[in-house]
């Protein structure tokens, strides 16, 4: 199986939580791949993949800039994507905004269940004005949520 992570950033903390991820869950699945959501169109869940999407929350509750095109096709070319299958990471700073909290993955988990995809598993916030560093956390999740994910495959 591979699992394809999609990258949301504007600080780079959510592609270091992917990269912590793809170091430390290479002994779950065979092949994870990190990749930038720059410049990326719905066609990228053309490929058989589990896909996670790893994306932090940008001013009042929209994906960073660099995940715009990918957020934008989505809207903008949809088409049903019932055979892709999902996991979703959002970063976001609950002390700052609360109202708008951890919104950039959310978005995503919206308009591809809006779809036809399917979400596995809970969503997965972090919060930067926690002292939880978000690698160490990110990674327990994903350890977790993939154990889920092949457990239910193997069935």
């Amino acid at each position: 199986m591979k699992l394809k992570i999609l990258v949301g950033t504007t600080t780079q903390t959510a592609e270091c939580v992917a990269q912590a991820i793809q170091m430390d869950c290479a002994d779950l699945v065979d092949d994870i791949e990190v990749v930038l959501m720059d410049g990326l169109g719905i066609d990228v869940f053309d490929e058989p993949a589990l896909f996670l999407i790893c994306c932090a929350t940008y001013g009042s509750g929209d994906v960073p800039d660099n995940a715009q095109a990918l957020y934008a096709s989505l809207h903008e070319a949809p088409r049903y994507l019932g055979h892709v299958r999902y996991g979703v990471m959002s970063l976001g700073d609950q002390g700052s905004y609360p109202m708008t909290f951890a919104m950039g993955g959310r978005r995503f988990d919206e308009k591809l269940a809006d779809l036809g995809a399917q979400r596995l598993g809970e969503v997965w916030t972090h919060d930067a004005s926690s002292d939880v560093q978000p690698e160490e956390s990110g990674v327990q999740w994903c350890r977790a949520w993939l154990a889920e994910v092949l457990a239910d495959t193997a069935k």
